[in-house]
Protein backbone atom coordinates (compact mmCIF):
# COMPACT_ATOMS: atom_id res chain seq x y z
CA UNK A 1 0.00 0.00 0.00
CA UNK A 2 3.18 2.49 0.55
CA UNK A 3 4.05 1.39 -3.00
CA UNK A 4 0.62 2.79 -4.20
CA UNK A 5 0.37 6.42 -1.64
CA UNK A 6 3.77 6.88 -2.65
CA UNK A 7 3.43 6.84 -6.34
CA UNK A 8 0.22 9.52 -6.11
CA UNK A 9 1.94 11.29 -4.08
CA UNK A 10 4.79 11.62 -6.29
CA UNK A 11 2.76 12.91 -9.47
CA UNK A 12 0.78 15.27 -7.13
CA UNK A 13 -2.28 12.99 -7.41
CA UNK A 14 -3.49 13.87 -3.37
CA UNK A 15 -7.22 14.91 -4.50
CA UNK A 16 -7.18 11.73 -6.01
CA UNK A 17 -5.93 9.86 -2.86
CA UNK A 18 -8.15 12.06 -0.32
CA UNK A 19 -11.51 10.92 -2.70
CA UNK A 20 -10.23 7.11 -2.79
CA UNK A 21 -9.67 7.45 1.33
CA UNK A 22 -12.98 9.00 1.76
CA UNK A 23 -14.93 6.27 -0.65
CA UNK A 24 -13.07 3.58 1.29
CA UNK A 25 -14.38 5.00 4.95
CA UNK A 26 -17.86 5.82 3.46
CA UNK A 27 -18.22 2.12 2.04
CA UNK A 28 -16.93 1.03 5.44
CA UNK A 29 -19.18 2.75 7.25
CA UNK A 30 -22.66 1.68 5.33
CA UNK A 31 -21.22 -1.43 5.55
CA UNK A 32 -21.77 -1.55 9.30
CA UNK A 33 -24.33 0.38 9.12
CA UNK A 34 -25.86 -2.33 7.46
CA UNK A 35 -24.75 -4.79 9.80
CA UNK A 36 -26.51 -2.86 12.50
CA UNK A 37 -29.67 -2.67 10.99
CA UNK A 38 -29.87 -6.44 10.15
CA UNK A 39 -29.07 -7.21 13.60
CA UNK A 40 -31.42 -4.72 15.19
CA UNK A 41 -34.42 -5.91 12.61
CA UNK A 42 -33.73 -9.53 13.89
CA UNK A 43 -33.81 -8.21 17.48
CA UNK A 44 -37.57 -6.56 16.88
CA UNK A 45 -38.50 -9.47 15.22
CA UNK A 46 -37.85 -11.84 18.10
CA UNK A 47 -39.84 -9.15 20.27
CA UNK A 48 -42.45 -9.73 17.94
CA UNK A 49 -42.78 -13.31 18.32
CA UNK A 50 -42.51 -13.31 22.07
CA UNK A 51 -45.04 -10.79 22.25
CA UNK A 52 -47.16 -13.14 19.69
CA UNK A 53 -46.38 -16.41 22.34
CA UNK A 54 -47.20 -14.13 25.26
CA UNK A 55 -50.78 -13.39 23.91
CA UNK A 56 -51.39 -16.76 22.34
CA UNK A 57 -50.98 -18.34 26.15
CA UNK A 58 -52.04 -15.61 28.13
CA UNK A 59 -55.11 -14.84 25.65
CA UNK A 60 -56.38 -11.71 24.19
CA UNK A 61 -59.60 -11.28 26.03
CA UNK A 62 -61.22 -8.32 25.65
Amino acid sequence: MTDVTQSIISRGDLAHLALVLWATGASALLGYVLKELSAANRRFDELVLQLALFNRRFGDDR
